[in-house]
């Protein structure tokens, strides 16, 4: 399901009617007066990025759901680890695999000269994240920002709270679930793979030992993945389960897909943001001020 490869974008007056339920100490004008040029600064800074790779802004993408799925949407996830805290980036689902850190804080160092001490990193990875969307031919959406940033991280959580592309559709359910997204939700979450490239360690198994992937591209990733081509959570989503109507639905119905996709990133960012007195504003993304 090529969900976010056609050059389609839902209108904004259209779009607001579905994104859903917005915190109320979030905004999309936070920085009208404090920093009016973040957002061109962030939409160039991944213009520039995935210019020069492609796979960037799949990338972007991933990390901001990384971030939100470990304590919330606090940026977190960028932290390197400190004599007081491990932090997320050597948890199974990032060592070795996230990526786009360079990019945030060539973004957020370019941020910092024109509004020094005022957008969050936070902010910043869902700002990213959501221009990345757009530069892949995705639709857009009014990102809701404010968000202030953590001062610690767990790798304990993103251990346990990033789903695993190995889990099946009950688990992944109960994943989402926990998180307060439904299973329609979630289909429309896991359209993001669409874009990018998946490692061979996460569906190296599932080529060579499942039976339910075309044979001529099972073929070809047999011969690039000896012995990790859809990932086996994805491929959970439409195996005779209560999510297979949903994935029928965007496959066919593009305006669909884009609505609930935008109204799924719309409700992701929210989830549990820092705001008024808690956290801070970090000055470098990856060590608290």
């Amino acid at each position: 399901m090529a969900f976010l490869s056609d050059n389609y974008c839902f209108p904004f007056q259209m779009l607001m009617l579905f994104v859903g339920i917005v915190s109320a100490q979030l905004s999309s004008d936070h920085y009208s007066s404090t920093c009016p040029t973040v957002l061109s600064i962030v939409k160039t800074g991944v213009l520039n990025a995935v210019a020069k790779e492609r796979r960037m802004g799949a990338s972007l993408l991933r990390l901001h759901f990384h971030d939100c799925f470990v304590n919330g949407c606090d940026a977190s996830i960028l932290l390197d680890d400190t004599p007081s805290f491990t932090g997320e980036k050597t948890a199974a689902a990032n060592v070795n695999s996230v990526r786009g850190f360079d990019v945030i804080d060539s973004i957020k160092s370019q941020v910092e000269k024109k509004c020094p001490g005022v957008v969050s990193c936070a902010d910043i990875l869902a700002i990213a994240a959501r221009d990345s969307v757009v530069v892949m031919g995705g639709s857009s959406w009014a990102v809701q920002v404010g968000r202030r940033d953590s001062t610690t991280a767990s790798l304990s959580a993103a251990n346990s709270d990033i789903p695993s592309p190995g889990k099946d559709l009950s688990d992944l359910i109960t994943a989402f679930t926990g998180k307060g997204f439904s299973a329609k939700e979630m289909v429309a979450l896991s359209g993001a793979h669409s874009i990018g490239q998946a490692r061979c360690t996460v569906f190296r198994d599932r080529v060579h030992n499942e039976s339910n992937i075309e044979s001529s591209f099972a073929s070809s990733l047999k011969t690039n993945c000896p012995s990790s081509g859809l990932l086996h959570s994805d491929q959970q989503l439409y195996s005779g389960g209560t999510t297979d109507s949903a994935v029928t639905d965007y496959s066919s119905n593009l305006l669909s897909f884009s609505k609930d996709f935008a109204s799924a990133m719309v409700k992701m960012g929210n989830m549990s943001p820092l705001t008024g007195a808690s956290g801070q504003i970090r000055t470098n993304c990856w060590k608290i001020n």
